[in-house]
């Protein structure tokens, strides 16, 4: 079989895996996030954190307590590596350094997962189990409930209030990602990833010494890490590592992990919206994007030019061969356009064309899917705006699923959508300009400017992969990829909850024959064309002098 005729076979088997989940999976979701019922173990949590989740929120103190928990998350999770060296199962590993450390509480509270360390040289088993895994969990839950609080925003009339984020978070916690973690590392676990708590052990004498490695919870962690939209890895390697990704059939089934739940997202969106057709509107685009990123990187990575491209059947450096060109371009494309940042290749090692569909893919705002709520949120600001041009277009006042889209409106999601392009651009432009973060680049020219466009870039979207070359662990990088991650999480969520609010509060404005019908394919033909333009207009200027210059010289 043609490595070429493997790759559209992974990919098609992809597409029916996530068909047959898409009802089932978006109307559970649903049916969470509607329901009034609280299970024993939920009321066991609201009793010990003090919550009642039966109280409605307005989007003020919605926001207080997604602010709060996650505060109160980076604190913990900071304190916890600080004093590794006096926790059991350390495996004799030192406590992080303050910069480090701050840098992966930020990472993993904003469900970035950046990682400027070596995870199995670095981490013991309590603070990767009783830290890093549960912040999988967490984070993930509160970004599905900031879209189910959006979605509610749109659902309700002449309310401000939009449910409880204490129960948003348990149960989504609860009943959504637990159960399907539970069976996925079994899964994985029959895949071959290990599952244990062994310390360090030399695998075999090799010439100039022997090699190590340590044990660890690893499929467990690892299938939250791409269900959660997450991506931080156990050892260093990542999704490379054959203890956390063995072969092709766990390696299609993890990238099933990461595009499952924001797919299916869209089904409870039109089911909590009373308009299964305008969640299929939204599925459309999203579909319409992936489809074409993975397609195109396909068709850049296959195409080669030479004996030893031809021999390889592709571009192979930086790919591993029991994956090969195909499913490793699946798996770039996923993960880039979510904020997983999980890698089982290496970006760094990617024609300049494919490395720029990657960074392309996080400038795009991670939507199609995106990260697990964040996707859904970003898609419907995009379309807020859509909405919005093409109300100027026909000078009618824009609405959208019966809401009127005023000059209120337009200046959250006008606000949202400028937030991470400044923090990308402001900070990359410093640490091109300052003598000092220069020196972490191993490539001059354009590659280098890419590596540290792509960490700015990974670190504000929230995506966490990046391209090998660059030196991340200094003070410099950890500081302020640090800051950016925690900006580029929680003030974009600060006026998506704003939105919500202010449509919460209008009364539904009945549809006439002069409304937008934004369940036609129009509509979806409009969105894309939105998405892309707004990211041209954004990014193509740092693009062209990175890796479409390096394209274009190759």
């Amino acid at each position: 079989m043609s490595p070429v005729l493997a790759g559209v076979l992974q990919l098609l088997a992809l597409v029916v895996a996530l068909g047959l989940s898409y009802r089932p999976l978006g109307e559970h979701m649903a049916r969470v996030y509607s329901s009034g019922k609280h299970y024993r173990p939920e009321r066991w949590i609201y009793r010990v954190i003090g919550a009642n989740p039966d109280t409605e929120m307005r989007w003020t103190a919605y926001l207080r307590g997604v602010l709060a928990f996650s505060a109160v998350s980076v604190l913990f999770l900071y304190l916890l590596q600080r004093v590794q060296g006096s926790l059991p199962g350390s495996l004799g590993f030192v406590s992080i350094d303050p910069d480090q450390a701050f840098n992966t509480a930020a990472s993993f509270v904003a469900n970035t997962n950046w990682q400027s360390y070596y995870g199995e040289q670095a981490m013991g088993h309590v603070v990767q189990t009783g830290g890093l895994a549960v912040q999988n969990f967490v984070s993930a839950a509160v970004g599905i409930a900031v879209a189910v609080a959006l979605v509610r925003g749109f659902a309700r009339s002449r309310t401000g209030e939009l449910g409880n984020f204490w129960a948003d978070l348990v149960r989504g916690t609860v009943r959504i990602l637990l159960p399907i973690s539970v069976v996925g590392a079994l899964v994985l676990v029959a895949c071959g990833a290990i599952q244990n708590f062994a310390g360090i052990h030399e695998v075999g004498q090799f010439t100039g010494g022997s090699q190590q490695w340590n044990g660890g919870a690893v499929a467990s962690q690892e299938v939250i890490k791409e269900l959660g939209t997450n991506g931080g890895g156990y050892f260093n390697a990542n999704s490379a590592h054959p203890f956390e990704n063995p072969d092709g059939l766990s390696n299609l089934f993890e990238i099933y992990l990461i595009l499952v739940i924001p797919f299916a997202l869209t089904r409870t969106f039109g089911r909590m919206v009373g308009s299964i057709r305008q969640g299929h509107a939204i599925l459309a685009t999203m579909a319409t994007i992936w489809l074409g990123f993975t397609a195109l990187m396909m068709w850049t990575e296959f195409h080669h030019g030479g004996p030893a491209f031809d021999i390889a059947g592709g571009a192979m450096e930086g790919k591993e061969t029991r994956f090969g060109v195909g499913g490793s371009s699946i798996f770039a494309v996923a993960t880039t356009l979510t904020s997983t940042g999980a890698v089982n290749s290496f970006h760094s090692s990617y024609t300049g064309f494919g490395g720029g569909i990657t960074l392309l893919g996080m400038q795009l705002g991670e939507i199609a899917p995106g990260g697990v709520g964040s996707g859904l949120y970003g898609m419907l600001i995009m379309a807020v705006i859509a909405v919005f041009i093409a109300g100027l277009m026909v000078g009618r006042t824009p609405e959208y699923l019966g809401k009127k889209i005023g000059t209120r409106q337009i200046t959250f999601a006008a606000c949202y959508i400028l937030i991470t392009p400044a923090l990308v651009l402001c900070f990359t432009a410093a640490a091109m300009a300052l003598p000092t973060p220069a020196h972490s680049m191993t490539n001059s020219g354009a590659h280098g400017f890419s590596e540290i466009l792509y960490a700015y870039t990974s670190g504000a979207n929230n995506n966490g992969s990046a391209f090998a070359g660059l030196n991340a662990d200094t003070q410099w990088f950890n500081s302020t990829i640090g800051i950016a991650m925690l900006l580029g999480r929680f003030l974009p969520m600060v006026f998506v909850l704003a939105l919500a609010g202010s449509l919460a509060e209008q009364s539904p404005v009945p549809g006439t024959a002069g409304t937008l019908r934004t369940e036609k394919p129009l509509f979806t033909g409009l969105l894309v064309g939105t998405i892309v333009i707004i990211t041209g207009l954004t990014y193509f200027p740092a693009l062209a002098l990175g890796p479409l210059a390096e394209g274009l010289a190759a």
